[in-house]
């Protein structure tokens, strides 16, 4: 592997690349701890944890991101984050603003359709205790 001042790095959602650039650096928290990523970083997986990932783009520009839980691949100079949910912040303060108005949302829209699905399952097992009736 070649010497290399930056990393291409790729933030994906389930439904969509949040992401797709390249940085110096990279600061994100593990299951184990903190850490930062720059370019020439031996390859490496790991699980991430509900944190804020912080970028270093190669113009010197920090942008940050609120993500849930995901896992990072780093093979050579790219860099692939894949998260469950994620959004980008202007600066710190902003991003947790997001961070909040998004994730209850999604949370909220997540606890109908667990209901919805409870409802629909509670259905189906009333349904075919009708068919074990017998027929008087």
């Amino acid at each position: 592997m070649s010497l290399s001042d930056s990393m291409q790095i790729t933030l994906r959602l389930p439904t969509r690349v949040l992401f797709d650039g390249t940085a110096r650096r990279l600061f994100a928290v593990a299951e184990n701890g903190a850490f930062g990523m720059l370019p020439n970083h031996i390859d490496f997986v790991t699980a991430l944890v509900p944190s804020v990932l912080t970028l270093t783009t190669a113009d010197g520009t920090e942008r940050f991101f609120g993500i849930d839980e995901g896992i990072l691949v780093k093979k050579g100079h790219e860099v692939v984050i894949t998260v469950r949910r994620g959004v980008q912040g202007a600066d710190l303060d902003s991003l947790n603003d997001t961070v909040q108005a998004t994730f209850i949302e999604i949370d909220e829209e997540e606890r109908v359709a667990r209901s919805a699905l409870s409802r629909l399952e509670a259905g189906i097992v009333r349904r075919f205790g009708e068919l074990r009736k017998p027929l008087t």
